[in-house]
């Protein structure tokens, strides 16, 4: 029989940037659950208090480690006020963390926050081609040495070993355990987790393996083992299919009002330019160069053929350029995340000011940065999820601090079918 869940004992995922948060929750929205994200630090008193599942999307991931582990402490003691005592370390399916960054140092401090002896995650999530084989991550079929993530601007991923990665983190013990002990069932996964080091990194495959991985880290009928759970999607949705579903209504949040869509690009992966080809139409490029000069003015350009499309009523396209001479050329003269984050201020202003003044409802957002940039312009504080698409992939709806209420799709790069910037209005709240 399957225990009644302490309500002081619910989960809180603590996720590491805005679509990671979103990801976790958009798979626990389709396996029934009600999920709140907040969005940044939260503040106690308005943690809700009526959901299974509460999500902190923190901006975390390329932090500095001090920055990311008080940030994510201070989340972490918030937690418990709304009933959300257990914890998740949430982070990318792809690892993605330098040698300076911050699963490790995050990990270590959570411990030492909850007195546990130590954690076990695993990044694999299936429904992202992400998988875990002999301690290594594969993307698709390919290492994650060998896959696009090598060469990531921010977070190159050059080591596919995650023993390796994560013994570069932490001063502590790193170990693996073997699919081998996964497919002999959750007794034995136990039993190797009871005599493992401080870290453990997890073997997984498919659903199939991360259903055992939950069992054996927070069985049904005995205590769990004293060890910190995280990782990608996959784990913690393996923990929700054992949620006990809630004996009340289903929970409504704000609804978006009527309104017009636009669709907002900062991501450069071959996923999120192959949705970009499909849609067609005219795109609208910020330029990087004038963004690092005077991000209101470029806004301002930007917002006016917005504006124009919209009287004609289409829906605008807004996007950074996806030029690789224009990209190289922006980084020399700037330096990468400068001209980033002036890209992102960029998307950020036109977002609010397409909400405020041109009555925009919906908008879909596309890259971790870019949608936590636009989060923080729209001054969204909170989201309740309404209607999953693809997976990792989901609508929700907030009021902006203005006041309006929004539905928003904030989504990874990699995620989303080839047609998602059309397919997806269709069920937008």
């Amino acid at each position: 029989m399957r225990r009644r869940e302490d309500p002081g004992r619910r989960w809180g995922v603590l996720a590491d940037d805005v679509t990671g948060a979103c990801d976790v929750a958009a798979e626990l929205r389709a396996v029934g659950l009600e999920v709140a994200v907040v969005l940044g630090v939260p503040d106690v008193e308005h943690l809700p208090r009526d959901v299974d599942v509460i999500v902190v999307g923190l901006g975390t991931r390329t932090a500095p480690r001090e920055r990311a582990v008080a940030e994510t402490l201070t989340a972490a003691r918030a937690l418990p006020a709304a009933g959300h005592g257990r914890w998740y370390q949430k982070y990318c399916s792809t690892f993605d963390s330098t040698d300076d960054g911050m699963i490790g140092p995050v990990a270590d401090a959570l411990l030492a926050e909850a007195a546990l002896h130590g954690s076990a995650g695993t990044p694999a999530t299936p429904h992202a081609d992400r998988t875990v084989y002999r301690g290594h991550l594969f993307v698709g079929d390919r290492l994650l040495s060998e896959s696009s993530l090598a060469s990531h601007p921010l977070t190159p991923m050059t080591d596919s070993d995650l023993v390796r990665v994560l013994s570069r983190q932490t001063e502590h013990p790193v170990g693996s355990i073997p699919l081998r002990t996964v497919h002999a069932g959750p007794a034995a996964v136990a039993a190797e987790l009871a005599a493992a080091p401080r870290h453990v990194l997890l073997d997984a495959l498919d659903d199939a393996d991360l259903d055992v991985l939950a069992a054996a880290l927070h069985p049904d009928d005995g205590p769990a083992p004293h060890r910190l759970a995280g990782g990608g999607a996959g784990l913690m949705t393996a923990f929700g299919r054992r949620i006990p579903r809630a004996a009340r209504a289903a929970v409504d949040g704000p609804a978006a009002s009527e309104g017009p869509g636009i669709v907002l690009v900062g991501s450069a992966s071959d996923r999120t330019r192959a949705q970009l080809d499909a849609v067609g139409g005219p795109t609208t490029t910020i330029d990087a160069h004038a963004a690092v000069a005077d991000p209101a003015t470029e806004a301002e350009r930007v917002l006016d053929v917005v504006a124009g499309l919209l009287a004609d009523g289409r829906r605008p396209v807004v996007s950074a350029s996806h030029d690789p001479a224009a990209i190289a050329q922006a980084q020399a003269a700037h330096g990468t995340e400068v001209a980033a984050a002036a890209v992102e201020d960029v998307l950020a202003r036109v977002a609010r000011h397409a909400v405020e003044r041109l009555g925009v409802r919906r908008l879909l957002v596309a890259g971790g940065e870019s949608s936590g940039a636009v989060a923080r312009g729209l001054g969204l504080r909170a989201l309740r999820l309404t209607e999953r698409v693809d997976p990792g992939v989901a609508w929700a709806v907030g009021v902006t601090d203005s006041g309006i209420p929004v539905a928003v799709l904030l989504k990874s790069g990699n995620f989303g079918g080839v047609d998602l910037f059309e397919r997806a209005w269709g069920c937008a709240p």
